[in-house]
C-alpha cells in the first residue's frame, strides 16, 4: 500500500475513530488526544500492517489501546452531563448508551453505529464470535430496559 493510499484510508476512517473513542473516554480533548496518538501510531507503525484487508481492524485496536492508556492517567470524573451531544443524536439514547457498561457499548457502537459485523468485532476486541453476540444481545436488552424506563418509545 502507497503511502498515499494509506493516508487516505486513514483520512476516510476518521468519523468511525471518533465513534469508537466516544465509547471509552468522556473528556472530548482526551477522545482528540487519542485519536491524533492513534493515527500517528498507525502511520509510523505502517510498514508492520501485514495484510491491507484488515487496515480498519489495526487502527481500530491501536485507538482502543491509546484510549485505555488514557483512562488509566485520567480516570475521567466528568459527569454524564457535561458531555456533549452529538449533532442530530437523541439524548435519551446518548445517555442510555453512555450509561452502558465498556463490554457492551463498544460491541453496540461498532455494531450498530459503524456497521462492523460479528466477526470483525471479534477480532478487533479480540474476543470469541459468540462472545461479541452474547454482548450485543445483552447491550440490547440493558438499553431497552434503561430507554422504557424513561418512557422512551420502543418499537
Amino acid at each position: 500500500m502507497t503511502d498515499e493510499a494509506f493516508a487516505k484510508a486513514l483520512t476516510e476512517m476518521t468519523r468511525t475513530l471518533y465513534n469508537v473513542c466516544y465509547s471509552y473516554l468522556r473528556n472530548g480533548c482526551d477522545r482528540e488526544d487519542a485519536v491524533q496518538e492513534a493515527l500517528y501510531r498507525a502511520w509510523e507503525k505502517r510498514s508492520q500492517l501485514r495484510d491491507e484487508r484488515y487496515l480498519s481492524t489495526w487502527v481500530i485496536r491501536i485507538l482502543i489501546n491509546e484510549c485505555r492508556n488514557i483512562q488509566r492517567k485520567s480516570r475521567d470524573t466528568e459527569e454524564l452531563a457535561d458531555i456533549p451531544v452529538p449533532p442530530g443524536a437523541d439524548m435519551k439514547l446518548h445517555d442510555a448508551i453512555l450509561k452502558l457498561p465498556e463490554k457492551l457499548r463498544l460491541p453496540i457502537v461498532l455494531y450498530h453505529m459503524e456497521g462492523y459485523r460479528v466477526k470483525e468485532i471479534a477480532t478487533i476486541l479480540r474476543i470469541p464470535q459468540g462472545t461479541v453476540k452474547t454482548r450485543l444481545a445483552a447491550g440490547r436488552r440493558e438499553l431497552k430496559h434503561k430507554l422504557s424506563e424513561e418512557g422512551f418509545a420502543i418499537c
